[in-house]
């Protein structure tokens, strides 16, 4: 069967086809794909082309599919998966399947699957490495969410502690510790705070730094102070812009020798290094934010290595059992990633987004790939509408739908949405 996909040539080289499937085989699974989440990682890729570690080096005469972060329904199961897939089925994927030890992932590697597509061919060694996982919620644009939200999981699982004396890491973040997130207040952060609070280990003081009034204040009015504070958690959103020493004034916050938990969510070298002056004792610092640059570096205090037990970690990307937390916390809606989107568009924006990627202010930017529909932000909806056209009517009914709903993309949008969409193959 035909397909119409985001593919990948080679250095910003992206392309929309139209192709055919191959059959499937017994070990395959064919699925449709409704929604697909567009991540740095992706515009990375596309800078690169061939060079990318995880993209092969005969892209140029084997294209592959753009996109990682998706969720659909399956279509049809070859027969050695029948007995734990059925037709119906809504699934996410876990992209980094980390078969034998290959980079390979959907999104980056392979020609017949990945986010930016209408219909896709899920491989064998998907389900083989446990990464095809059943999606129950409510909407298709959590299931997109969820990979980047395990990308969160991850890392705040990757942090780790000790006690004086002893070599056995305690895993996880502190409990009722000092947490600070600095460059929080874009849709990664969002998501990172939403998880600190509601994910089961909250802090009891969790400091979120940015230096744009206008993200800060976004955030602020998305997951606010009085919330947090339900939760034991003493939330503080501040701009470091004017602050003259922001280190000095964000480790007295603390009221102790700094923070237990500091995340940096900027490939940005005073940004880490701050991190790195804000540590108590025993603190960790987790590198969160991936840089293009592959020779990147900032200073880092080894006086405090050696005596203060300061440590650092990174994290890319999350495991199965991180995916899989982050589908229950969405199910259960204890956590709502609804607020790291900022922009909704169709198949045919998917391209040029990509691209475009840190040109486009705002969260993130989420793909219908079976809609028709310029990448558009959700604060726009209304002007939209007043300029008339073809989808005057839709975005009308989405700007009423998400201003009912504190101006954030929500189920209900996406039923609209996908409301006079035709699924039939």
């Amino acid at each position: 069967m035909k397909t119409k996909a985001v593919r990948l040539y080679g250095v910003n080289d992206i392309r929309t086809e139209e192709f055919e499937l191959p059959p499937l085989r017994e070990d395959q699974i064919l699925a449709r794909v409704i929604s697909d989440s567009i991540c740095m990682s992706s515009h990375k890729a596309a800078l690169q082309g061939a060079a990318h570690k995880r993209v092969p080096d005969n892209v140029a005469e084997s294209p592959i599919i753009l996109g990682h972060e998706f969720c659909g329904e399956l279509i049809q199961v070859g027969k050695k998966w029948q007995g734990k897939f059925k037709a119906g089925d809504r699934f996410a994927i876990q992209p980094a399947i980390n078969y034998k030890g290959s980079l390979a992932a959907p999104g980056y590697s392979y020609h017949d699957i990945g986010g930016g597509a209408t219909y896709v061919i899920i491989p064998n060694e998907v389900m083989e490495c446990n990464c095809l996982l059943p999606y129950r919620g409510e909407a298709f644009y959590w299931g997109s969410l969820a990979e980047p939200m395990s990308c969160i999981v991850g890392a705040f699982h990757a942090n780790y502690h000790t006690d004086p004396g002893k070599y056995v890491h305690h895993m996880g973040t502190v409990e009722g510790g000092a947490m600070a997130i600095l460059a929080g207040a874009g849709p990664m952060g969002l998501g990172a705070v939403d998880y600190a609070i509601h994910g089961g280990r909250p802090p009891s003081l969790l400091v979120v730094t940015d230096i744009d009034e206008e993200r800060l204040s976004r955030a602020a009015s998305l997951i606010t102070a009085k919330e947090a504070k339900e939760h034991g958690v003493d939330l503080r959103y501040i701009n470091t812009a004017h602050i003259e020493n922001p280190a000095v004034y964000l480790k007295g916050l603390t009221g102790k020798d700094g923070f237990d938990d500091v995340f940096v969510f900027a490939p940005v070298a005073p940004v880490v290094e701050t991190a790195d002056a804000i540590l108590g004792r025993d603190g960790c610092l987790n590198f969160f934010a991936g840089p293009t640059d592959p020779a990147f570096s900032a200073k880092f205090n080894f006086y405090n290595v050696h005596y203060a037990s300061t440590h650092i970690v990174g994290t890319s990307g999350g495991n199965n059992e991180d995916l899989i937390e982050a589908l229950r916390l969405m199910e259960q809606q204890k956590v709502n990633p609804s607020c790291m989107i900022t922009h909704i568009g169709g198949l045919d924006a998917d391209a040029q987004t990509t691209m475009d990627l840190p040109k486009i202010p705002g969260g993130k930017k989420l793909i219908y790939t079976h809609v028709t529909l310029p990448l558009t932000a959700i604060a726009d909806f209304r002007s939209a509408a007043a300029q008339g056209g073809e989808n005057a009517a839709l975005f009308q009914d989405l700007a009423d739908i998400c201003e009912k709903n504190n101006n954030l993309w929500c189920p209900e949008a996406e039923k609209r949405l996908l409301r006079d969409v035709d699924f039939t193959i």
